[in-house]
């Protein structure tokens, strides 16, 4: 009963004198009323947490939801990069309940639009907002019928790629795409980080369990699946550099997260390829041993021998000795010592 009687004093309706209504002031008291309304049932119904934790683990033990590709996704950065997707938070955020998702577009010219995504925890009144700037052109590989683009470049290859007003269809795929990632990126930053973390944890013993179940199965399926993106089987044996059939329930598993962060436009297959040349290049090199104090001390007097004869600066004998060795930071200072008054401005 108080809290209706607080509710009732909280959130009075809007006096307008009469005589001076119009249709803007009508717009606007709508739109109070709605949000008002948002906040009374927030707090006539509130959030239950160990039931939002039930409902969502509920949820990631689903192989239907856990298989989905924008559940969770692995992105080719570095050793890889893993994240819950956008159906994730969709259903985390059901979940929830008294959260508000709204998008709003802020700005339009000829070439661009410019969206300000909000996700409001109702319950919490805090609201994180994050603006998108959707392009309203498209890069392919050939001009229009007529020939004409709006800008041309060169691709990694060496092939044109040119740059076209898109069509409507264009720009809802990209409107839709940008939006979804920016509802994503903030609303993680509504969902508690326990229950992110626990999700996770499901999802991915989830997928690893029915890829150890049946893996000749889900073998098939990935291969299926990528051959819709345009990667076909021996692209991914390239990738895995063993046959498909080899594959272990936990690659199985990567490759499921690497195809979501494809479909999702999280990355290419390029990208992925690419990351992988660099990973297998830094595992191939081998670290530099450290300089020792005897190796310093057996090769000082030739260094200083080579600063005080103006053969090297101070930066350049570093580098040189760091191809070999890595020196400490007081050997890097003994160095830096050598230098006389009329080398000093030779290492700047």
């Amino acid at each position: 009963m108080n809290m209706e009687v607080t509710n009732q004093q909280a959130f009075q309706p809007a006096i307008i004198p009469a005589g001076i209504e119009s249709a803007s002031s009508a717009v606007a008291a709508q739109a109070r009323a709605m949000v008002e309304s948002r906040y009374v049932m927030a707090m006539r119904n509130p959030r239950n947490w160990d039931q939002v934790r039930l409902d969502l683990v509920k949820e990631c033990r689903r192989p239907s939801f856990a298989d989905n590709k924008s559940a969770y996704y692995v992105k080719p950065i570095g050793e890889g990069v893993e994240g819950l997707g956008i159906r994730f938070v969709e259903v985390a955020l059901r979940c929830m309940k008294n959260v508000l998702v709204e998008t709003t577009m802020i700005f339009e010219d000829e070439m661009k639009e410019v969206h300000r995504v909000s996700v409001t925890d109702l319950e919490a009144n805090l609201t994180y907002p994050l603006d998108v700037r959707v392009s309203k052109t498209v890069e392919r590989s050939k001009p229009n019928s007529d020939g004409s683009f709006l800008s041309v470049r060169k691709n990694s290859r060496g092939y044109n790629v040119y740059t076209l007003v898109g069509t409507d269809d264009d720009i809802l795929n990209k409107r839709g795409a940008l939006i979804s990632k920016a509802i994503r990126t903030i609303g993680l930053r509504i969902i508690p980080g326990d229950l992110c973390d626990e999700a996770e944890a499901i999802i991915k013993a989830v997928r690893l369990d029915s890829a150890a179940k049946d893996p000749d199965a889900e073998r098939r399926k990935i291969v299926d699946a990528f051959s819709e993106i345009g990667v076909d089987a021996t692209a991914l044996t390239a990738y895995l550099e063993h046959p498909i059939a080899q594959c272990s329930p936990a690659q199985i598993v990567n490759l499921r997260g690497i195809y979501g962060a494809i479909r999702d436009g999280e990355a290419t297959w390029q990208t992925v390829m690419q990351n992988k040349a660099e990973q297998a290049g830094d595992k191939g090199k081998q670290p530099l041993p450290a300089c020792s104090p005897e190796s310093f001390e057996k090769n000082k007097a030739s260094w200083q021998r080579a600063i005080k004869d103006g053969k090297k600066t101070v930066n350049d004998l570093i580098s040189t000795i760091q191809t070999k060795e890595l020196l400490s930071d007081d050997q890097k200072v003994e160095i830096a010592s050598w230098a006389t008054p009329a080398t000093t401005g030779a290492t700047e």
